[in-house]
């Protein structure tokens, strides 16, 4: 266990740094002129802007005859997709994802892995070259790392990027329950285009059987939660900005499925992955990128004021636990069957008839309780109404007045008088739209 004395030793450097952030630039083009110049003063004081993890947190280390020297350990943690749904999971050092492992190219690393699981495990440094005998795939580059045992990774830091880590040792059970973590290594000569916040999160998949407490690694397509970093909304957090910053977000897929991961507001350019931060060249402009199994992508942005969407556009990967190969009861009365069934369950309401819009209101009503330990498949308000989302979707909310270096969540968007969407009729025959009629 890290005291609270050792915590700060091994943080201190890293710690001050993260709270001296860059000047943000403000609305118009002379002070965005204006604060570059300062901000770029400011991060020559500093080797480069930390990564903040949505939900998670930087692993910190300690300096030992010029090697860092971080430590992770692999054991079965509580873990809380959101408020209604905790599960036995495993991870590293209480979370999952594992903390965020940070560092510099060209930095002589150490990373001791101890093994609280009871069977053997690896850790395989996804996308990092390094020597063979380091990769950490068991049985081939190493023997497994036992139960109570600790080995000792160690190697120079030759590239920069967005990598990951994870198990090489009964990797499907081990991945499937949550063993994972991003490892973000900077460039050593900075950036030639600098960035004033650092975002980073995995994507995953998670079979948890309604009514149950541990995730099934055995299913391989038919998942119940869609997480970025081991989350679902509304329990995500939000991306957040000040008007006119340059943002980065760093996206690593270790689930079972690819994501077109799509940002409403802007058009981001898609500018790295695990080979590095991209030329000039190479950045393309884009509002989905997809990111395959096994894949890292970075995106940046120039933060425009609102709240944003920002979600897997795979529409079953924004929604939680759902039925699978259930009849389809869309354009179905069931009148009839709805009473018979509450003859037995008092309180039971059918649903699908017109869609599925319904079912959030009706569990904030309290009619649908469902299992235990079982989140609804819509959840999340907004200022409007119901979100109607769940999994993969989170917001990127800016603002003009956000403090440099301020991630706190700003509330609420106040839209400008005139710029939010109204009604202008409540008669379904209102206008004459065109429609087209087949011959």
């Amino acid at each position: 266990m890290t005291s609270r004395r050792e915590f700060l030793t091994y943080t201190g450097a890293g710690a001050l740094a993260a709270t001296v952030a860059p000047t943000a630039t403000a609305k118009t083009i002379e002070s965005v002129a204006t604060t570059a110049a300062v901000s770029k003063q400011t991060r020559a004081n500093q080797p480069y802007v930390p990564v903040r993890t949505l939900n998670g947190w930087t692993l910190p280390y300690k300096m030992k005859n010029g090697v860092k020297e971080f430590h992770l350990v692999a054991e079965e943690i509580e873990h809380e997709f959101a408020p209604g749904s905790v599960a036995k999971c495993w991870g590293y050092n209480g979370t999952t994802p594992g903390p965020t492992i940070e560092a510099v190219e060209g930095d002589r690393v150490r990373i001791l892995v101890t093994n609280c699981l009871k069977e053997h495990t690896t850790i395989h440094w996804h996308g990092i070259l390094l020597p063979s005998g380091m990769d950490g795939v068991g049985g081939l580059n190493q023997p497994q790392i036992k139960p109570g045992e600790t080995f000792a990774y160690e190697f120079t830091l030759k590239q920069h990027g967005t990598q990951m880590y994870h198990p090489h040792a009964d990797e499907m059970v081990q991945m499937a329950v949550g063993m994972m973590g991003m490892f973000i290594i900077h460039p050593r000569n900075g950036e030639a285009t600098p960035i004033d916040r650092d975002y980073c999160f995995l994507t995953h998949n998670w079979a948890m059987h309604p009514g149950t407490y541990r995730p099934d690694p055995s299913v391989l397509q038919d998942f119940d939660l869609w997480t970025f970093n081991s989350k679902v909304f509304p329990a995500i957090d939000p991306v957040v900005a000040r008007t006119g910053e340059r943002v980065r977000v760093r996206m690593g897929n270790l689930s079972m499925w690819n994501h077109p991961i799509h940002m409403h507001g802007v058009q981001f350019w898609v500018t790295g992955s695990d080979g590095g931060r991209w030329s000039k060249s190479q950045w393309r402009p884009e509002t989905t990128e997809i990111i395959g199994v096994g894949q890292t992508r970075d995106i940046e942005f120039i933060a425009v004021p609102g709240d944003w969407a920002f979600h897997c556009h795979m529409s079953h990967h924004t929604m939680n636990a759902m039925g699978h190969e259930i009849p389809n009861t869309l354009g179905v009365d069931q009148t009839d069957i709805d009473q018979e069934i509450k003859k037995m369950l008092p309180g039971f309401m059918a649903m699908g008839r017109y869609g599925m819009a319904e079912h959030q209101d009706h569990v904030d009503m309290g009619h649908h309780q469902g299992p235990e330990n079982t989140l609804a498949m819509m959840t999340g308000k907004g200022p409007y109404g119901n979100i109607e989302m769940g999994g993969m979707f989170t917001t990127v909310k800016v603002r003009d007045d956000m403090k440099p270096g301020d991630y706190s969540d700003p509330g609420w968007y106040a839209a400008p008088v005139g710029t939010v969407a109204t009604r202008v009729s409540s008669n379904p025959d209102y206008g004459n739209p065109p429609r087209f009629k087949s011959a």
